[in-house]
């Protein structure tokens, strides 16, 4: 039995447009995208860009779009013939769940609606930034993250593949890891376009309120299991899922150890189904041997199929 690893992007990965073939061209697509309400469908489509990159937009865009594209794949090959391990950057986690069964698209969407909604409150109590640190071992990142502490907060929380780290925290800090990170011989070392300190323990707050939210909410028994990025470990148990979508908020995303449990799990087709291409592109940094495709276009849907169809 072929084991496929699905993937799905965070947010960062939208685009004016995404989904738009897919909801003329798939029922199965239409069907999801026809449960937003139309203002959110119109920006998804039409834009404009700053719109959709708004955190209250882009988070349930992505989510609903990658649900979308995930049903036009089930409508047109039997996943039962595959083993399947499902996993998600960050905002992607929630799809992964959805597809996996953990509980209904309109519950995944009041979810991520929420959870938005929260992280953008704790980002507005507690401002920050992020940075890309490209080209530095794990280890010197986290030690450069310590050194810039004594400015503020200062945390590595994006683990995306080897030479790709991304940190978060307090302007003063994140700003002084930036410079630490240039003279010392980075790559790059860039802050990131985003509206808050994410995945730092700068969110707690966020993750608090998340822990309520979630209460209101049964998840049911998982189709699929999924990696869960606060511990990059194979999850079965939907008892545990609670505990670790709230923990996932203010904890590292460890999506490069995730990848590598996969692989020595004997996973060996990875499809990334969303908007873009970035998981498929850090899947070539972490083993370029491996299969990656992804479906962002319905043109895609052909090539993956087939693939899968060997």
């Amino acid at each position: 039995m072929k084991k496929i690893f699905l993937m799905f992007p965070g947010q960062g990965s939208q685009t004016v447009g995404m989904g738009k073939d897919f909801y003329d061209n798939c029922e199965a697509s239409r069907n999801i995208i026809d449960k937003l309400d139309d203002k959110l469908k119109n920006v998804i489509f039409n834009g404009p860009e700053d719109e959709l990159k708004n955190t209250k937009n882009a988070q349930p865009a992505i989510f609903a779009v990658s649900v979308a594209m995930f049903e036009a794949l089930k409508s047109l090959i039997d996943l039962s013939k595959f083993e399947i391990v499902t996993a998600g950057h960050s905002l992607g986690e929630y799809s992964a769940l959805a597809v996996s069964g953990c509980f209904s698209f309109e519950d995944g969407l009041k979810i991520v609606k929420a959870r938005g909604q929260f992280i953008a409150e704790a980002s507005s109590i507690n401002p920050g930034l992020m940075a890309a640190i490209i080209g530095m071992k794990k280890e010197v990142v986290i030690d450069i993250c310590k050194q810039a502490s004594q400015f503020g907060v200062c945390e590595a929380v994006n683990f995306n593949s080897p030479g790709q780290i991304v940190i978060s925290g307090t302007n003063n800090a994140i700003s002084k890891a930036v410079e630490i990170a240039k003279k010392n011989g980075a790559l790059k070392a860039v802050l990131l376009n985003v509206s808050g300190p994410f995945h730092s323990s700068l969110m707690k707050l966020a993750s608090e309120k998340m822990k309520i939210e979630l209460e209101r909410y049964n998840f049911m028994k998982l189709k699929y299991p999924i990696i869960t990025n606060c511990d990059a470990q194979i999850t079965r148990e939907v008892s545990v899922i609670k505990e670790k979508s709230v923990k996932q908020i203010y904890s590292p995303v460890l999506w490069d150890t995730s990848i590598s449990n996969a692989i020595y799990s004997g996973f060996d087709t990875f499809i990334e189904i969303g908007p873009g291409r970035v998981l498929t592109g850090l899947m070539r940094r972490i083993d370029k041997n491996k299969k990656a495709m992804n479906i962002e276009k319905i043109a895609n849907l052909e090539t993956v199929i087939g693939e899968l169809n060997k």
